[in-house]
């Protein structure tokens, strides 16, 4: 799948199969996640690959929104390094993440981390230490049932040239 048309494709995920994803999928969307801009090149993210069925069933119980956690396959618990620019480069690495799945056939689902009152007890749940912050939590699966996709704003709704 093209990029664009990955792009266009992209939509969120909540409904999900039983089937499980193969490692070496899993491993490609993680792979596009690493390879993110990040300011400076830090590179500050580590990603938490979650398939145990029990401990996504607890972070679906957790995050506010995220109920689907415990459906979906695979969850993906991306962090990063308390750096400058946490935020900035976890959200960059997320989002190649969801456009990868997408290439690749898979549904995906973000849900938001950073600033959740719940982001200690999941970053306890995962052994995560000190200093890391939690971007997103994102499910992965292929989908069930027929996706449901929304309208974005047309183009010339938001395009502005020169001023606002």
């Amino acid at each position: 799948m093209e990029t664009l048309e990955a792009i266009a494709k992209r939509h969120s995920v909540r409904n999900f199969s039983s089937q499980p994803l193969p490692r070496d999928v899993v491993e490609k969307i993680i792979d596009a996640g690493r390879r993110a801009p990040s300011g400076n090149n830090v590179q500050p993210w580590e990603f938490i690959v979650v398939t145990d069925s029990n401990v996504r069933k607890t972070l679906a119980e957790i995050a506010s929104y995220g109920k689907f956690i415990a459906d979906a396959p695979v969850c993906v618990a991306v962090y990063c390094k308390d750096t400058k620019y946490y935020l900035e480069d976890g959200c960059a690495a997320v989002e190649n993440i969801l456009l990868a799945a997408t290439a690749l056939g898979v549904g995906s689902c973000w849900v938001a981390g950073d600033k959740k009152p719940y982001c200690g007890r999941i970053s306890q749940i995962l052994g995560v230490p000190e200093g890391y912050k939690l971007i997103a939590l994102i499910a992965l699966g292929y989908e069930a049932g027929t996706p449901t996709i929304k309208s974005k704003r047309p183009l010339a709704e938001v395009l502005h040239w020169e001023k606002f």
